[in-house]
């Protein structure tokens, strides 16, 4: 059974109920390279046999919607397209006509019940079978909570496609510019929603982190004095600022006990070091006469990749934690920066320097296998995995600005995330468990 949780703090008896099992008729696989298409149609939302749904029903279908565009693999069925119309005699077998939206071409049908002014249902079913995906009821739903509505309800249809709904449970921190030398931390949905600050000091925030628990984001800051480490408390809202000796943080990322890694300089060039739960150095992760940055780790906490100086222009390495063996990942380019290890610790997106401006490629450890899934206009950098190790999020200049934009293990056509005015960078993605 699914777990109860809140829908939001604002209304935390709106809790979601399980309507019956999945059937696991449709899947996607997302993971290997040939993924299929999934067509999806959504029916128009009821109050009733044959009666649409007045209020906040087509709010909640234009969010669905909405977010549903956001998965490459899924094509939403044009409503025109579907002979007889989507206004149903009913939500539920038997009275769902499934015909015509097979004739349509869609593969799963999706529809939206509000027995009343403060409660939804929605459906999942696999229109050639009729089996029911899944459904779940939404009790005290308004119109503020609405949005947090769309998003659960299509991170479980996305969790039962393909075994994994973290897009849509995740937040985006990220860095706006302000001024010349003003930038702070901001938080966003990947698909654009729920935008706000969560930092406002004097100086330039750069390299954003989640912890697991999603409590803090870190960051590397920079004032006219010194730079730090930036740590913003979601419990508290506050944000405090820790220097080391040395002067240099740099690329702060958390690991899976929660604990921080991060570069400082411990002489003449930065290496990695682990920072204990409050913040203070504890023991070096990696260390040479070479320049060490950007820790990164998979869900175990046993692998980390990072880049290394140490063999003269910037490469990607993999260190076994457990063994201390360091591997080269990046074979290919003189100038590999930027690494970001996926959490199934099977992929390493970084960026390259190439003779086109920057390109993000994907070293897949099991084979060997590397992959180039960006390519023009502009320069294409800091690449970040979502923890189902699909979706990659990264800054880009290719509009102008930078931007954030979203991508796949695969590539294909990157879709923007907005972000508001000024330009936007470093994403990282995390799981909060509530605002």
């Amino acid at each position: 059974m699914f777990r109860i949780k809140n829908l939001c703090l604002a209304a935390a008896a709106a809790l979601t109920l399980l309507i019956g099992r999945p059937a696991l008729a449709v899947q996607v696989a997302i993971y290997g390279p040939g993924q299929n298409i999934v067509n999806l149609a959504l029916a128009t939302p009821l109050k009733g046999p044959n009666s649409p749904a007045g209020g906040l029903g087509p709010d909640l279908d234009k969010l669905v919607h909405e977010n549903l565009s956001f998965l490459p693999f899924m094509r939403l069925t044009d409503p025109k397209a579907v002979l007889g119309g989507t206004v149903l005699a009913g939500y539920e077998s038997p009275e769902l006509d499934f015909k015509r939206f097979q004739l349509a071409g869609a593969d799963i049908v999706v529809t939206t019940y509000w027995p009343d002014s403060n409660a939804v249902q929605l459906r999942a079913f696999e229109t050639h079978s009729g089996k029911r995906l899944f459904g779940k009821e939404y009790p005290k739903v308004n119109a503020k909570v609405l949005p947090e509505v769309a998003d659960r309800f299509c991170a479980d249809l996305l969790e039962v496609l393909t075994g994994n709904g973290a897009f849509f449970r995740s937040t985006l921190a990220f860095i706006k510019k302000t001024g010349r030398m003003q930038s702070d931390v901001w938080l966003v949905k990947p698909t654009g929603r729920d935008l706000r600050r969560i930092t406002n000091m004097k100086g330039q925030a750069m390299s954003p982190a989640w912890s697991p628990d999603g409590r803090f984001v870190v960051f590397t800051h920079i004032d006219e004095r010194s730079h730090a480490l930036g740590v913003w408390d979601r419990h508290s809202r506050k944000v405090q600022r820790i220097r080391f000796p040395g002067n240099t943080v740099i690329g702060p990322a958390f690991m899976p006990n929660n604990k921080v890694a991060v570069s400082l300089s411990n002489g003449k060039n930065p290496d990695i070091f682990l920072l204990n739960h409050v913040f203070q150095r504890e023991r070096p992760l990696e260390q040479n006469n070479s320049i060490n940055v950007s820790p990164t780790f998979d869900a175990t906490g046993t692998k980390m990749a990072f880049t290394s100086s140490r063999l003269g222009g910037p490469q990607i390495f993999l260190k076994d934690l457990t063994t201390g063996a360091v591997t080269r990942v990046s074979k290919n380019g003189s100038y590999n920066t930027e690494a970001n290890l996926s959490p199934d610790g099977t992929l390493v997106v970084f960026s390259r320097m190439t003779d086109f401006g920057h390109r993000i490629f994907v070293q897949d450890m099991l084979t060997g296998m590397e992959r180039q899934v960006t390519f023009g206009p502009g320069s294409d950098e800091q690449p970040s995995f979502c923890a189902d190790s699909y979706f990659i999020a990264f800054t880009s200049s290719r509009g102008g600005a930078r931007q954030i934009y979203l991508i796949t293990r695969h590539g294909g056509d990157a879709k923007k995330v907005p972000t508001g005015g000024g330009d936007a960078s470093f994403p990282r993605w995390g799981m909060p468990t509530n605002k």
